[in-house]
């Protein structure tokens, strides 16, 4: 068995921040070479090219990935509900804004707090830290307040329901690493299970839409293709499953808030768009309800008398 803290420590918040940073970089990076690079097509190259080097770093460090230790089942059940994720989530931006699709992604904390404590009793937060989640969530739904002005069409609500559809997959695939023999395997076999199944079923769904395919892309293309594999899909993800195997999966996922305002920022900084009071006003939100989740409880006091008197 892994050792287990049920607390966050340095450590794990400075890996949770990087991580959460370069999320925020690679919506951008998407964001800029979907123009070039069709969604699915983008995802098979990134997740084909994780799982390379998955493979590789297993060799080089002798961590076994084919050994018989009982995961199977649940590796690809895990694995097809992080496939399953990736491709609501590009099915729904076809339909929906990336701002709408942002707010029903990201009630994902939500459903690992639901549901996990059911399995994992240690994983059950306070009403403090409820709080502190719902007020990182409403930050969130705050800065892309924009994307729900307006008349909603029937094609935006099926984009929405694949949406929110994504943010249960991503909750549910943390249940699963999370309270089955994942929680025993190492985290590069976790986390093969996964970008293998995506780059199996990515290319499959690629063809299925039509996307046009090829391997004659701009420099710039290729170099955001490769820091979405290298940094996004290898190295942040391999930290995330690390993270899952030692830390509770509840206060880990409220860091995950972060990725979509630090996109927004990033936007500013990379895409020349502009700063606004409610993207400062988000970011603050985000950090308080961060903090509330991750509130170490009071030690009870010795009570010197009888409660009753």
């Amino acid at each position: 068995m892994r050792p287990r803290k049920d607390h966050l420590d340095t450590l794990a918040v400075s890996l949770l921040l990087a991580s959460c940073l370069f999320w925020g970089v690679q919506q951008v990076l998407i964001k800029a070479t979907v123009t070039e690079v069709p969604p699915l097509w983008q995802a098979a190259l990134r997740f084909a090219g994780a799982t390379a080097l998955l493979w590789l770093w297993c060799a080089v460090r002798g961590v076994p990935l084919f050994r018989r230790d009982g995961s199977l089942r649940a590796g690809l059940l895990a694995g097809s509900l992080f496939a399953g994720e990736f491709a609501c989530i590009y099915l729904g931006l076809r339909d929906t804004t990336a701002s709408r699709l942002t707010v029903f992604l990201y009630t994902s904390p939500f459903v690992v707090a639901l549901l996990l404590p059911r399995l994992v009793p240690s994983e059950r937060l306070r009403p403090l830290q409820w709080a502190g989640l719902f007020i990182a969530f409403a930050a969130v739904a705050f800065a892309f307040g924009e994307g729900f002005r307006g008349e909603t069409s029937s094609r935006q609500l099926r984009g929405d329901a694949l949406a929110l559809a994504a943010g249960v997959l991503w909750g549910l695939t943390t249940l699963v690493i999370r309270a089955s023999t994942l929680a025993r395997t190492s985290a590069e076999k976790t986390l093969f299970y996964q970008v293998a199944v995506t780059a199996l079923a990515a290319p499959l769904l690629s063809l299925a839409l039509g996307e046009p395919w090829s391997l004659r892309y701009s420099t710039f293309a290729w170099t955001s293709l490769a820091l979405q594999t290298v940094v996004g899909a290898f190295a942040s993800y391999l930290a995330w499953m690390w993270l899952l195997g030692h830390y509770p999966a509840t206060k880990m996922s409220s860091f995950t808030f972060l990725t979509p305002v630090f996109a927004l920022v990033f936007g500013v900084a990379l895409l020349d768009e502009p700063l606004t009071l409610q993207l400062v006003l988000a970011l603050a939100g985000v950090a308080a309800g961060i903090v509330l989740v991750n509130r170490k409880p009071a030690a009870p006091a010795a009570a010197a008398v009888s409660p009753r008197t």
